[in-house]
């Protein structure tokens, strides 16, 4: 997902500090976490913060350069990016390469000296308690993030565990230390949206609080728990509401310092700890349900202080899941394709404390008892690559995944699994019912451990529930019209394929009946097709198609969803072979695809369309509607120009520097992407089992599989002057086709790629040998 609307509607200037010697090579660490860079999209349009977490972790620590007004807010949707020049703190809680923004929860600033208690203007040093900062000082690593406030001459040190946030502070020998807490930020819109705050100080100096926003998902409730190494000087907590009157509150005004207890809508707190002679730690755990959990989170893991000895526990638990794949590949690849891996295992985050308790969509709280509640679900992007990526690296957390869509649904209001969720609430955003292609993919590749038939009864109410997306229209008409729900032709396209998805799974659970009515549903897609002028439209109520046409024009309210005709009409993953017949044959749609790729577009031509980004002609490889387009040239029987294809994207749209990435992570999608095109296979179709081959971008990689065994691509010679593949052998024996099973994956061995400098057209010709998902299925 990128933009606001569619979800809304459905360098150092003037001071420098010296940084410790070493600061920015000293504790480089070894293993595969070595290879990470987390600074790569964090400028541009990637959208990904550069601050600590673990995998899957409920903690995102990270400085927040930015929290403007959700009119402005799409480019700092993840807090930070690396083109500004100071920081205004450091919260808990972020999204990674979102189109949309919020969180930014329980914001720390440390402050050596005077004390402001406003951020201040960025563009006016020293207006406020924000500090200035170089990159020259920055070291962003897995799991770890340090930087040297300038203004204040603070050494800021970050490091996470699952649920707990872990700060290091070294002040200026001489300065007062203070450590001054924001609740009032929120990434979605800067002190407006805080419906209510509550902050006290315990006895024992742990500090406590909870806050309600009203944001992205109205009413979300975040608390959290915090403790200092040194014990205080001296505190005051505020409440300063009369600064917030300007969003149309009428408060009370500011209410009077308090040293133990505040409530309001705009709370601050700043404690004191005098002149220190060691540095400063802090650690924050957080809940989705109560400052109790939140203290309970906190006593369970985050004991004791020991800043290093939690630096390199996130460093382990990196080394552990980045291992999973070993590749053979120059620092520049191994750079790209690690950090594509670290990003594909942020989310979904852990929602749960260490009780069981989660926040489900009804509001409620809610005990897991055999199983982890994840939520941050941006299933439009998500189901097409990063979910199938966690079912091949690791199907025991897709488990856990799968229970927690599950339990998302049987707590939801309506009844429908999530469409677009964090921290167990939802958002509405985007189209589809994308929780059922991530469950069936499971399903059929051989995930267990859920519930099965609670599962489908979740699918099939998701994919009945009539109100969501004019599904009332759909179910009755076989599209949605574009007279009765904006962007037609996209709900029309993307329910088909979650149909499709549904009855593969039906069909192996033995529910013929159900596979039965899925399977019809699937072919809806042919309603979208207009024939006359080769392109998927949207359909009029009584039938005819939306007038005037133009397969340029993208926009809300169109007949598309983040995009155009163009980049739409080859979104039939489940039925290309029916696509292909309906575009006229092999020759008309290479030909089609061909003038996709090589249209001469002017990136301007989507200057109001924030989202469509990445552009080689009208493929646009930073949204996620054109991710699977540059394998279809294999259903065709043309495999070679899915290669060239192939290198024209990474060539092109991935770097390994900050604004490295051609449009939004997207919660790892477009890093699953990578992944998945440097190992030289891709899942074009999600809820089969195949895998349409491309051509590898690594030399060798050693997929170590859950059962114990492995799979290894290798391929030769891997260079420039060899961009095609001649032949390929799976175990020694020629394969002939473009294909691969997942299950000849789990089987371990060795698929090999000789690579020529001229394109094999013979290869992968014939029909037999092509990918063929619905049509190989029996629909």
């Amino acid at each position: 997902m990128r933009g606001l609307l569619p979800c809304l509607l459905g360098a150092l200037v003037g001071i420098t500090v010296a940084v410790p010697a070493g600061a920015r090579t000293a504790n480089i660490p070894a293993g595969h976490a070595a290879s990470v860079d987390p600074r790569i999209g964090s400028g541009g349009d990637g959208h990904t913060f550069p601050g600590a977490t673990v995998p899957f972790g409920m903690i995102q620590l990270s400085p927040d350069t930015a929290m403007p007004d959700v009119k402005h807010a799409y480019k700092w949707a993840a807090g930070y990016q690396y083109a500004d020049t100071s920081i205004m703190g450091f919260s808990h809680t972020h999204f990674s390469g979102s189109g949309h923004s919020d969180l930014g929860d329980v914001l720390v600033m440390p402050i050596a000296g005077d004390v402001k208690l406003e951020p201040g203007d960025p563009g006016k040093p020293g207006s406020g308690y924000r500090s200035r900062f170089s990159h020259d000082s920055e070291v962003v690593q897995a799991g770890y993030y340090a930087v040297t406030l300038s203004d204040y001459g603070v050494r800021a040190e970050l490091t996470a565990g699952r649920r707990i946030g872990w700060h290091r502070y070294t002040f200026p020998a001489g300065k007062p230390a203070h450590v001054l807490l924001d609740l009032r930020p929120s990434i979605y819109d800067y002190a407006g949206k805080v419906a209510w705050a509550s902050l006290r100080v315990h006895e024992d100096g742990t500090v406590t609080g909870c806050r309600t926003t009203r944001g992205w998902a109205p009413g979300r409730e975040l608390c959290f728990a915090m403790r200092f190494s040194q014990s205080m000087t001296s505190r005051e907590l505020l409440n300063r509401e009369a600064d917030i009157a300007y969003k149309g509150f009428k408060g009370p005004g500011n209410q009077a310092e308090d040293s133990d207890a505040q409530n309001g809508r705009a709370l601050v707190g700043v404690f004191d700890f005098g002149k220190l002679k060691r540095p400063l730690e802090v650690k924050v755990a957080i809940s989705p349900v109560n400052e109790a959990n939140a203290i309970a989170n906190l006593d369970q893991d985050g004991s004791g202080w020991d800043f290093d000895a939690r630096r390199a526990e996130a460093k382990a638990a990196w080394d552990r899941a980045l291992a999973v794949i070993d590749i053979d590949a120059p620092t520049t690849t191994r750079t790209l394709f690690y950090t594509a891996l670290y990003h594909a295992m942020l989310s979904p985050t852990l929602s749960m404390d260490v009780n069981g308790d989660y926040r489900g969509p009804d509001h409620a709280v809610h005990r897991a008892k055999d199983f982890e509640f994840y939520s941050t679900w941006s299933l439009w992007d998500v189901y097409r690559a990063q979910q199938p990526l966690m079912v091949l690296l690791n199907p025991g957390r897709s488990t856990d995944f799968i229970r927690s869509l599950i339990a998302a649904q049987q707590a939801s209001p309506f009844g429908i699994l999530p469409v677009w969720a964090y921290q167990g609430l939802e958002t509405w955003c985007m189209i589809g019912y994308h929780a059922v292609p991530v469950i069936a993919d499971a399903y059929i590749k051989g995930v267990r451990g859920f519930d099965a038939d609670a599962a489908m009864r979740a699918m099939v109410a998701s994919a009945t529930y009539a109100p969501y997306g004019d599904l009332a229209d759909y179910m009755k008409l076989g599209y949605v019209p574009i007279d009765k729900e904006p962007e037609g032709a996209s709900k029309t396209l993307e329910y088909a394929y979650d149909d499709w998805s549904l009855a593969q799974m039906a069909k192996a659970m033995g529910k013929h009946d159900v596979a039965a009515t899925f399977v019809k549903r699937a072919t809806n897609w042919r309603n979208a097709w207009d024939p006359q002028t080769g392109f998927m439209r949207a359909r009029l109520s009584d039938g005819k198609f939306r007038e005037p046409f133009n397969p340029e024009a993208a926009g809300y309210g169109s007949d598309y969803t983040e995009g155009n005709a163009w980049q739409y009409s080859w979104y039939v993953p489940q039925d290309v072979a029916g696509l292909i017949r309906a575009m006229g044959g092999d020759a008309k749609f290479i030909a089609k695809l061909d003038a996709l790729f090589d249209a001469k577009v002017d990136a301007s031509h989507f200057k109001n369309v924030e989202d469509i980004t990445g552009l080689i002609g009208w493929y646009a490889h930073g949204n996620e509607p054109s991710h699977h387009i540059a394998y279809l040239y294999d259903y065709a029987g043309a495999p070679w120009k899915t290669q060239e294809r192939l290198k024209q994207i990474m060539d092109t749209q991935y770097a390994a520097r900050p604004d490295g990435m051609a449009g939004n992570d997207d919660l790892g999608q477009m890093s699953a992407w990578y992944v998945f095109s440097a190992l030289g296979f891709y899942p074009v179709t999600p809820a089969s089992d195949e895998y349409a081959i491309g051509r590898p971008f690594v030399a060798k990689a050693a997929i170590h599989l859950g059962n114990a065994r492995t799979f290894t691509v290798s391929a030769s010679p891997l260079d420039d002057a060899h961009p095609y593949v001649g032949a390929v052998t799976l175990n020694g024996k020629p394969l002939e086709r473009t294909y691969l099973h997942h299950t000849e994956i789990l089987a371990g061995g060795e698929l090999h790629f000789s690579m020529q400098a001229e394109p094999n057209r013979d290869w992968g010709k014939s029909d037999v040998t092509r990918p063929a998902a619905m049509s190989r299925y029996g629909q």
